[in-house]
């Protein structure tokens, strides 16, 4: 299962790419680099998209197994009506119909309706989950969803260690925060990350006050982690996302102090401690400003300075620029989102190209940071589908590429593929993140680090031997891997709690077994599997008598665990 990269040749104009690299000297400090740098570092940018067409690359024409994979990388999973539809528009009428999709029925509303807003609920974070899968297994704009699971992963916020009363509403507002902004422009993604009431309780910014004589000081658990989790990481980056040499770091404790004393004074809109398991639509407002508790003095942000006596509001205002300015965030972001959706470890190349389009989105007034063109770089890459290959006979089958599925992607595939529903329409999934269930769920990371870090190398294995990453093996040792295996043999007969399983569409295939595995293969890995596979597991479904109903339908249950449970789908392609 080890994921490795296929380099392939590069595709950008290297004049172009070394003019870009070549804005800052390895040791320059970022004070003397500042937003000019970075305004700098946008305009070659500029120069270079228009040289060698970075930004505007198209996809692929599209095969059904390309299809499929696109859905499974930039949606949740492939189905057939969803491959039939990019076949017929194209995957480029498709991305765009994705991404101007509305949003649908408020998560919020429908944790409301559903009785989630009792008050013997307010201590507990009971209805998150319920929420969370129903709108994953029941939306029709799954690119956006897909981009929201990925940012929820970068951005972190989970109930576990979250001190407040209605967490669930906190996550379920937070979800929609991430909704409303994933195609929009990351600067303005960073404001309502920073204010919102859900990562001011997660990382402690809410209630952040000026320092006083006695010693407090202004609270820099969130300022440390905007700058090395969610925006510029710890050393400076060349525009390919490695680091540049001698290795520089991005900040000290002093920036991150600066930052701290810049973010003071914001507070929850509404929370009421006379009756905190009362009315909770704070969690849905921006924190607000008290001038009472802002730090004086002035404050020096990445070589910004904000000078004493400016307002609150316009002090994080300018700090926030001063990050969104650093030349690290289009490749520490871009790079992230590459893992997230396609692989592992993408080439140098393929993190250029994308990064590159952070800096500049290729329209006719150019803008920086624009999201959705962001992800239609990655999604669009020369690199995001390779060419399947097939094992020489009796070879191992060694990929070097993809990235290894996580595990709530593993089951929300069986789920929508499955047409699952639920029968009293409350989608009672209880929390999955245990090693007796599937070890992740939607955000329920146990720390602001995410189930999984982005470098993360298992140790004594092949990969590590390659120099690579392979972040989702974090999660993966002898409990998640029998836990998973046990879980989807427990629910793949009828579901349970309620969510049932639908398998008409593949009984109608179940007579005639390599027509059915071909059929799962297609959706389920983008027809991936390599041959001596598939004949492994056409053997062991057609192992199984088809002479009765029961019997039609274990040959269904066994096709899906048999593919689910196998390495070569395990790490998608």
């Amino acid at each position: 299962m080890d994921s490795q990269v296929t380099w392939r040749p590069q595709f950008m104009a290297e004049a172009a790419l070394q003019a870009i690299e070549t804005q800052a000297e390895p040791g320059q400090a970022q004070a003397e680099v500042g937003l000019k740098g970075a305004m700098a570092m946008g305009a070659v940018a500029a120069v270079a998209l228009s040289a060698c067409g970075a930004g505007s690359q198209g996809f692929e024409a599209m095969t059904a197994e390309r299809a499929a994979r696109l859905l499974n990388q930039g949606g949740l999973g492939s189905t057939p009506s969803e491959v039939n539809e990019i076949l017929d528009q194209g995957a480029e009428t498709w991305f765009e119909a994705q991404k101007r999709m509305p949003i649908g029925l408020s998560i919020w509303q429908w944790a409301t309706d559903h009785g989630h807003a009792n008050r013997a609920l307010a201590r507990s974070d009971f209805g998150l989950d319920q929420a969370l899968w129903w709108r994953l297994c029941n939306s029709q704009d799954v690119m956006r969803q897909r981009m929201v699971l990925a940012l929820s992963e970068i951005f972190v916020v989970s109930p576990l260690n979250m001190v407040a009363y209605w967490r669930q509403f906190g996550c379920i507002a937070w979800w929609e925060l991430l909704e409303q902004h994933c195609f929009g422009n990351f600067r303005d993604l960073l404001t309502h990350v920073t204010l919102s009431p859900a990562m001011g309780v997660y990382l402690s910014m809410r209630g952040s006050a000026k320092e006083t004589p006695a010693g407090r000081r202004p609270d820099e658990n969130y300022a440390r982690e905007l700058l090395q989790l969610f925006t510029i990481g710890l050393h400076e980056l060349n525009t390919d996302g490695s680091p540049i040499q001698p290795l520089t770091e991005t900040y000290d404790a002093d920036t991150v102090g600066q930052l701290a004393r810049a973010l003071t004074g914001w507070d929850v809109d509404g929370f009421n401690p006379f009756d905190p398991e009362g009315a909770f639509e704070y969690w849905r407002k921006p924190m607000v400003f008290h001038a009472d508790r802002h730090a004086a003095g002035d404050k020096r942000v990445l070589g910004v300075n904000i000078p004493d006596g400016t307002p609150g509001p316009e002090a994080l205002r300018l700090a926030l620029d001063a990050v969104f300015a650093h030349p690290n965030v289009g490749p520490f972001i871009s790079r992230q989102l590459i893992q997230r959706l396609v692989t592992s470890n993408p080439s140098p190349a393929y993190v250029r190209r994308v990064a590159l389009t952070f800096e500049n989105n290729g329209a006719t007034t150019p803008v920086r940071g624009d999201l959705a063109a962001v992800l239609r770089a990655v999604l669009s890459d020369p690199e995001a589908r390779p060419e399947k290959t097939e094992p020489a006979a009796g070879a191992i089958n060694v990929q070097t590429d993809g990235k290894l599925r996580e595990p709530l992607l593993r089951l929300l595939q069986w789920l929508r593929l499955s047409r699952a529903t639920s029968t009293d329409d409350r989608w009672s999934v209880p929390d999955l993140s245990g090693t007796d269930m599937i070890g992740q769920a939607p955000l329920r990371a146990p720390s602001v680090f995410n189930f999984f870090r982005p470098g993360y190398v298992p140790p004594n294995s092949e990969v590590a031997r390659l120099g690579m990453v392979a972040p989702e093996f974090q999660v993966t040792n002898e409990s998640t891997v029998i836990g998973y295996a046990n879980f989807l043999r427990n629910v793949l007969p009828f579901g349970g709690a309620g969510i049932l399983p639908n398998y008409e569409d593949w009984l109608l295939h179940a007579d005639e077994v390599p027509t059915l595995v071909d059929k799962l293969d297609l959706h389920l890995t983008g027809r991936m599997l390599s041959r001596p596979t598939l004949d492994t597991i056409v053997q062991g479904v057609s192992s199984i008598t088809g002479q009765s109903s029961n019997e039609r339908r274990n040959r269904v249950l066994a096709a899906f665990f048999l593919i689910m449970t196998c390495p070569e789908y395990l790490v998608q392609r």
